[in-house]
């Protein structure tokens, strides 16, 4: 089993999350490692994402409006999309937590973001209670680490921009060998 370091974080509000997708570029992640939920609470976002979908030969040109739609710094995700998990209602979610999130919503079932969050990798209590902070309109940042060194100072990063219940969690993954 080859195991990755996960540390996700829930914000109350839009600044206090912004704040953190900037620290965490700043301090060199990924982009590609950053997975976020946010809560679509506008049109803008709606739009975004259904322009971001539907127009994905577009890239660069998206993703540029993408910074301009969402903030600035949200567009520098990978992959955002727009959602709708039963008993939640609309989400807009970026980065590897997209196809987990996906899967689960198209499952129909109210426990879809719980089941989704399980299945990019957050440990079933942790899943739980973050679902019923997103619920309730809190965004949801996790970022995937290739070690320990990384995922100490993800955990710093969450925990300095006013990232609440944030934890560090190994996330097991099988080995694949042909």
């Amino acid at each position: 089993m080859a195991t990755d370091l996960v540390a996700y974080g829930i914000y109350p509000d839009r600044e206090s999350f912004e704040r953190a997708l900037e620290a965490l570029r700043s301090a060199g992640f990924r982009n590609s490692d950053v997975s976020a939920i946010l809560p679509d609470r506008d049109r803008t976002a709606r739009d975004l994402a259904h322009e971001i979908n539907s127009k994905a030969p577009e890239g660069i040109a998206t993703g540029a409006s993408a910074g301009a739609a969402l903030g600035g710094v949200v567009g520098w995700l990978v992959g955002i999309g727009a959602l709708a998990i039963p008993g939640i209602g609309p989400l807009v979610a970026a980065g590897p937590v997209v196809a987990a999130l996906a899967g689960a919503g198209a499952a129909g079932a109210t426990g879809g973001l719980v089941g989704g969050l399980i299945g990019a990798g957050i440990p079933e209590v942790e899943a739980k209670r973050f679902a019923g902070r997103i619920r309730e309109g809190a965004y949801l940042i996790s970022v995937h680490c290739d070690d320990r060194t990384w995922a100490k100072r993800a955990q710093e990063i969450l925990e300095a921009t006013g990232g609440r219940d944030v934890v560090k969690t190994s996330e097991a993954a099988a080995d694949y060998r042909p």
